[in-house]
Parts: structure tokens; sequence; C-alpha cells
């Protein structure tokens, strides 16, 4: 019997929120960030506020010139994306964003439900590294310097994510698809 080969789950195919959403809110960001820890609970807020409304999708900016574990944390994240846990490890790793060592990130995946017995030695190998690599780069040709930084569908945000600015962009963002709708059946 053949063995099935599957590529990896890339972060940009993994959304939280209804499918059927109108509106899509992407976050770049870097998990050992207070900034973005903070803007993790924004993101919750949205979600249920606007809950069938939006989608939410985490790009992985890790800024390893401040922050050397972030890589390795948003390879963890990657690699609980490919059992179907991703949101589970990207709550905890913001839980525990001063803790993310790799032995430390073996026992958040487990606690994320995690089953892959070769995780810590993919780990090791960076074996979901250019995963990582590339929302990098993608985030760095839309000229991305620091995190958090959020787009609404492909619209970058301006200003500081707080909820007030976030909830305001997305209300807008809202009424502007309900008004082109409205054109359309007309």
């Amino acid at each position: 019997m053949k063995k099935e080969i599957t590529g990896i789950i890339p972060s940009k195919k993994i959304f939280i929120g209804d499918s059927n959403a109108p509106i899509i809110l992407t976050e770049f960001g870097d998990y050992e960030s207070e900034a973005c820890a903070k803007s993790n609970e924004v993101v919750k807020k949205l979600l249920k506020e606007f809950d069938g409304l939006l989608r939410f999708n985490f790009r992985h900016f890790p800024l390893i010139k401040f922050h050397q574990k972030a890589h390795k944390a948003s390879e963890a994240a990657v690699a609980a994306a490919q059992e179907g846990k991703f949101w589970e490890m990207h709550t905890i790793l913001f839980a525990n964003r001063s803790n993310l060592g790799t032995a430390s990130l073996k026992e958040y995946a487990k606690r994320a439900g995690v089953r892959d017995k070769n995780f810590l030695p993919k780990m090791i190998d960076c074996y979901y590294g250019w995963t990582v690599r590339a929302d990098l780069i993608e985030g760095l040709n839309k000229g991305i310097t620091d995190v958090p930084v959020f787009y609404i569908d492909d619209d970058r945000v301006k200003g500081k994510p707080t909820y007030k600015n976030l909830r305001d962009r997305v209300e807008r963002a809202l009424k502007q698809k309900s008004a082109m709708t409205l054109k359309v059946n007309a």
C-alpha cells in the first residue's frame, strides 16, 4: 500500500469564522510580541461581535531580531495546523509568549492535541521553517516592518489595532459590501 504524500497546509489557508463571511480580517503577527497578544484579544471580541460576518487569518511575521523564539513558535503553530489544531496552539502560544523554548513547544503541542510523534524532530529540523518564511516574505513585500499589522480584505488598516479602530473598519467594510450588493441587485 502506497503512503499518500500531502503538502504542508500554509497559514494563508487557515481561517477561523464562518467560511461564507463577507469580510476577511488578516493579521501579520509574532507570538512573542506583547502588542500582538493584546490584538489577539481584540480579534476574539470582534469574532464574537461579528459572528457569521467575519473570518480571521493569522500570518506569521516573527521579528527575530528582537524575539529569538518567535520563528520556532510560528513553526509549532504550522505543525499543529497539519492536524487541525492551529487555533488551539495559537491561543496557547500567546498565553505562554514568555516561555517558547523548543521543549515547551512540545508540551504546548501536546496540550493543543497534536499527536505527531515526530513533532520535536520536525522542530529541530525546521521542517515548517519555509512555510513561516513564506509569510514573512509576503509581509516584507507588503512593506511590513513591525507587528501587528491588519488587513480587512486586501486593505491595510491604518492606525493602532484597537478594538474601536478595527471595529469601525469592519463596520465600514460591511456597509461597502452591502452597498455594492444593492447596486448589483438593482
